[in-house]
């Protein structure tokens, strides 16, 4: 059996769907999986066990992008030409369930809307929960009506090598250590969306952990989209550590060695519930029940006006020290 799925959207997307993967791989254990998604999030990819061994593929296709009638042709062709029996699309518009209709797929679900006309199995939306439950339900479509799974996913041996060595050297592999994630994506920025939490209120939480917690060091992960804040942070918090690990399989590995992830909502955070690090999100327009899962573990702590930086300092260390 050969099965599409299209997911549009960032690294987090793709981390939530992995559950999704999970469970059509346990009722399609011999299923070849080939996942369609944008250029900027196929290195999420790196850490589903399904690339590793060869049972999933994934293709590169810019859906943000202003695609021309060549490049559509060019998507279709590509479908066409696997000959798939099934199709997962995580789109609503009448649009996609037209070019749904077009590959010819004979089996094609997405979620129910104004396309239902060309879709086979229309899968009701229901927004009001986890987006990882979400992305789960269009299971239905093909007669899945489990749980879904936790979000989990697979290290690398390399990348938890390149983790422990990284360790060593910053002097932090037997002490443990906070990880500090402030920064968001420029998609995000882009939209308008207010998830950068400033840096003066990441430097009171600094000052505080640090005179509270002296024997635990604090740890930035730092990124490319993140490097002023980073550098204003170091420059302001003496003893502080930064790691920047080069690709997401190694940013897994950092999380999961860490005592505690405090960050605001962002794709790392996918990546420390998928690990299963204690986890403290910063959340100003989003809603932390749709992102993050019901667990002990995993605190969301929701901006009282939308707006990040209205989240108090005390607040961030009250959930802290309350852990």
């Amino acid at each position: 059996m050969r099965i599409l799925a299209l997911v549009p959207g960032g690294i987090g997307d793709q981390i939530l769907f992995f559950p999704t993967l999970d469970d059509l791989k346990r009722y399609y254990p011999q299923a070849q999986i080939d996942v369609i998604v944008e250029p900027r999030s196929r290195g999420a990819y790196q850490t589903c066990k399904y690339l590793h061994d060869k049972s999933l593929n994934t293709i590169a296709f810019d859906f943000k992008k202003r695609n021309g009638l060549p490049d559509w042709a060019n998507f279709l062709g590509i479908v066409r030409d696997r000959e798939y029996d099934a199709v997962i699309s995580l789109g609503q518009r009448w649009i996609v369930g037209l070019l749904l209709w077009l590959t010819g797929i004979p089996t094609r679900i997405s979620y129910s809307g104004d396309g239902d006309i060309f879709l086979t199995h229309p899968v009701p939306l229901n927004p009001q929960q986890y987006a990882a439950a979400m992305y789960h339900d269009l299971l239905k479509g093909l007669g899945i009506n489990d749980p879904c799974p936790e979000l989990q996913l697979t290290l690398l041996k390399e990348d938890i090598q390149w983790a422990d060595k990284e360790q060593q050297q910053q002097g932090i592999k037997d002490s443990g250590y906070i990880l500090i994630h402030g920064g968001a994506s420029k998609l995000s920025q882009a939209k308008g969306l207010d998830k950068i939490y400033p840096s003066e209120n990441w430097q009171k939480i600094i000052d505080q952990l640090q005179q509270k917690q002296p024997q635990l060091p604090i740890v930035l992960l730092s990124g490319p989209e993140d490097r002023e804040l980073v550098s204003q942070l170091v420059a302001a918090c003496p003893g502080i550590k930064v790691i920047s690990p080069p690709d997401i399989g190694k940013t897994s590995a950092i999380i999961a060695g860490a005592n505690l992830m405090l960050c605001t909502d962002s794709a790392p955070m996918h990546l420390a519930v998928a690990v299963k690090t204690y986890t403290i999100a910063l959340f100003g327009p989003t809603d932390p029940e749709k992102l993050l899962p019901s667990r002990e573990q995993f605190i969301g702590i929701k901006s009282p006006t939308g707006k990040m930086a209205d989240i108090s300092p005390q607040t961030v260390l009250g959930k802290i020290f309350s852990a």
